[in-house]
């Protein structure tokens, strides 16, 4: 298979893994702009492999639990989630809020573990498959502000400020805007997220290293988000101190810390060090807003 069809094939998973329904031939070839003769010998390779597969009576193609088997198995090699989510778990039950930890994969953070603490009324359960748009939650700003100023806006700029629809009606939507708010992280030592990620929701993270040393680098995120009714300013002071504490053990039982080390130090090969902040939809009672990604 040529790297161009590998990109193909690449393109039609993602363009399957938010259709629960599954996608037809035609409008799936629409969507990626490709022949339908091309899509279709590109499902069927998909198919055959145990990635996709057709249902009979529509002929609807959607996404097999094969990726979701080789990421958790994955995860597991690496010692993830479980170590983890006792961390995460205490820290859920600290701020009675939901909780998500991500880690550092490249330019990006990706969710590997969750814990909610909310046991009454409102509750925020946003799926774990959506993508960190970074300039527009806590989670990313948190590890943005970690990084060199001119890396953390290159990340942002190569991206854009348009997220089609994924953000809140607080997003950033400009260069100074992002530079002013990681100014502010930095500051106080965690991100806040009003209304960002999504409306009606308010989120807070911080980083935490890959060991318990203070030039480990940044290994990844602890957020913890909710309901912006209950998600007040006077509950930030509680929830920071929260964090930090997650965060200072999160890194003392944290699995990955030499495969991290060697992955993360050649990007910080530019000179300026990475901080670490850690030291220093409709909402209803009973029911769980669970479509968005702000945390």
């Amino acid at each position: 298979m040529t790297i161009a069809a590998v990109e193909r094939a690449l393109k039609v998973l993602e363009a399957l893994s938010g259709e629960p329904d599954g996608v037809d031939l035609s409008l799936l070839a629409e969507r990626l702009d490709l022949p339908a003769s091309a899509t279709h010998r590109l499902l069927a390779t998909l198919a055959e492999r145990g990635f996709v597969a057709q249902d009979p009576s529509s002929g609807a193609y959607g996404l097999t639990l094969k990726l979701s088997q080789l990421a958790f198995r994955n995860l597991d090699l690496r010692g993830l989630p479980d170590a983890g989510q006792i961390v995460l778990d205490g820290l859920a039950v600290a701020t009675r809020e939901y909780c998500r930890l991500a880690v550092v994969e490249g330019e990006s953070l990706v969710w590997i573990a969750r814990a909610q603490g909310a046991t009454a009324g409102l509750r925020y359960e946003p799926p774990m498959g959506t993508e960190i748009v970074l300039h527009a939650t806590a989670t990313g700003k948190a590890w943005l502000a970690s990084l060199p100023e001119a890396e953390a806006l290159r990340i942002v700029c190569a991206r854009g400020f348009r997220a089609d629809g994924r953000t809140g009606p607080n997003a950033l939507q400009d260069v100074d805007a992002l530079r002013a708010h990681l100014d502010e992280t930095r500051r106080r030592g965690v991100a806040l997220a009003v209304e960002e990620g999504e409306i009606g929701t308010v989120a807070m993270a911080t980083t935490f290293r890959a060991g318990p040393d203070s030039d480990a680098p940044v290994a990844g995120t602890l957020s913890v988000a909710g309901p912006a009714a209950r998600m007040s300013e006077s509950r930030h002071g509680e929830i920071t101190d929260a964090l930090r504490q997650a965060a200072r053990a999160m890194a003392e039982i944290w699995p990955l810390r030499r495969r991290q080390i060697q992955s993360l130090v050649p990007a910080v090969a530019g000179g300026e060090p990475r901080h670490s902040l850690s030291s220093g939809h409709s909402l209803s009672s009973g029911h769980s807003l669970a479509a968005g990604t702000n945390a």
